[in-house]
C-alpha cells in the first residue's frame, strides 16, 4: 500500500528514475498559516547532494502546490496536493542492473511480489520516494509546534563511532533540559568514519534517535494503535531500518523491576495531574503517553550498494558480479535523520487531528 496514516493520510506515488515524486494529504487542519521558508529549510535537509556525507545525486527538492492551499498560504480543510520534480537521475548508470539481482535490495522480492520491477534505481524501493514524507511531516511538524509539541531527531551513531545511550540523562532524570544534542568532537569524528567508509568504496550502518516533547498525557489506544506501535510501524517503513526501541529499549531484557519502576510524584504543569521521577518507559505506558518526553531509536543497516563489485546472480539464476554503477549514501543513517523526524510527526499528528 501506499497510504500511511488514519485521520491525517498521505498518499505518495513516483519512482526515483520517474519525472516527479509526489503526495495527497488528506484530513490536515483548515485554517492553519503555512511557513514556507521555514518548510523549505526543513525540506532542504534531506535533500541529496547537499555534503560529501551523502549521495551526489543534486536535486533541489522544492516541492509545487497543487491544491489545499490558499494563495495567501493558509490550509483549505481539503486535500493537499504536492509533487517534487526529479532533475537529476542518471538511468543509464542502472542498465546492467536490469539484467541482475542487487544483494539486499529489493530487486528480487518485487519481482516475486509484482513479476515487474523498475531497475532504475530502484523505482519505488528507492529512498527517494521518502521526499514526499518529509514534505508532508514538515507541514505536521508546523502544526505540532503550533500546539506546543517539538520533535527532535540527531544522528547518534555512525558504525563504531557512537554518542553512547543519549536517553540515560532523561531516564534517570527527566528534569534535564529536553535537549537531544550530539556532542561535537563526537559529531566529527561520525563525519570523518563516513568519509573514510566512502573513500574505501563501503558503506556503514547507523542510529537514529528521536525526541518528542510537549505530547500530552492520553494520546494513543491500549490495544490496536499503541503509539509506540504506530511510531515503530512508521520508523520500520523507512527504508534500511532495521531496529525500533523506545525508552529504556533492549536493556530491558537485562534490566531489573526494581531499578526501572517510573514512579508517580506531583506535577505542576498545568493540565497535568501527575508525572514520573524516571522515565524508563520513553513516555508511553500501556500503549499511551504518559505526559513525559517520548523518545526511540532507530538503526539502519549499511547501503546494500557497494563502490566496488559483488557476487550476485543474474534474473536467469546464473552466477556473475555486479560491477559499481549509479550514486549513493555511504550511510543512510545522515539523511535518515530528517525522515525520522517527517514520520514521527505524521504518527502525532495522526492521533491529534
Amino acid at each position: 500500500m501506499n497510504t500511511f496514516g488514519k485521520n491525517l493520510t498521505l498518499t505518495t506515488f513516483g519512482e526515483s528514475h520517474g519525472p516527479a515524486m509526489g503526495g495527497v494529504i488528506d484530513g490536515f487542519p483548515a485554517g492553519f498559516k503555512i511557513d514556507f521558508d521555514a518548510l523549505l529549510t526543513e525540506i532542504a535537509k534531506r535533500r541529496p547532494g547537499s555534503s560529501p556525507l551523502v549521495t551526489a545525486r543534486n536535486e533541489t527538492d522544492t516541492p509545487e502546490f497543487l491544491s489545499g492551499i490558499s494563495p495567501e498560504g493558509v490550509t483549505l480543510g481539503t486535500p493537499i496536493g504536492f509533487i517534487v520534480r526529479n532533475s537529476d537521475h542518471h538511468s543509464s548508470d542502472y542498465d546492467e542492473m536490469a539484467k541482475v539481482y542487487r544483494p539486499n535490495h529489493a530487486d528480487y522480492t518485487y519481482i516475486k511480489r509484482y513479476g515487474i520491477r523498475d531497475h532504475r534505481g530502484g523505482g519505488r524501493s528507492s529512498a527517494r520516494e521518502t521526499v514526499n514524507w518529509v514534505v508532508a511531516g514538515a507541514l505536521a511538524a508546523q502544526w505540532l509546534e503550533s500546539k506546543g509539541i517539538t520533535i527532535q531527531s540527531a544522528l547518534t551513531q555512525v558504525g563504531p563511532v557512537t554518542a553512547g545511550n543519549i536517553f540515560d540523562g532523561l531516564m534517570t532524570n527527566p528534569e534535564n533540559p529536553f535537549r537531544l544534542e550530539v556532542n561535537h568532537d563526537i559529531r566529527l569524528a561520525m563525519e570523518e568514519f563516513v568519509k573514510e567508509t566512502k573513500k574505501a568504496g563501503d558503506s556503514v550502518g547507523g542510529r537514529v534517535s528521536c525526541l518528542i516533547t510537549g505530547l500530552p498525557a492520553g494520546i494513543g489506544n491500549p490495544v490496536a494503535d499503541k503509539l509506540h506501535a504506530a511510531l515503530a510501524a512508521a520508523m520500520m517503513s523507512i527504508n534500511a531500518a532495521k531496529g525500533f526501541e523506545y525508552g529504556i529499549g533492549f536493556r530491558a531484557s537485562s534490566s531489573f523491576g526494581s531499578d526501572t519502576a517510573d514512579k508517580f510524584v506531583a506535577s505542576e504543569n498545568e493540565g497535568d495531574l501527575l508525572k514520573t521521577s524516571t522515565n524508563f518507559s520513553g513516555g508511553i505506558q500501556g500503549g499511551i503517553s504518559n505526559g513525559m518526553p517520548v523518545f526511540f531509536s532507530v538503526a539502519f543497516k549499511p547501503t546494500p550498494t557497494l563502490l566496488k563489485p559483488i557476487d550476485t546472480v543474474d534474473i536467469n539464476g546464473n552466477a556473475t558480479v555486479l560491477n559499481p554503477a549509479g550514486r549513493h549514501d555511504p550511510c543512510v543513517a545522515v539523511r535518515a535523520v530528517h525522515v525520522v523526524k517527517a514520520m514521527a510527526a505524521l504518527v502525532i499528528a495522526d492521533y491529534l487531528v
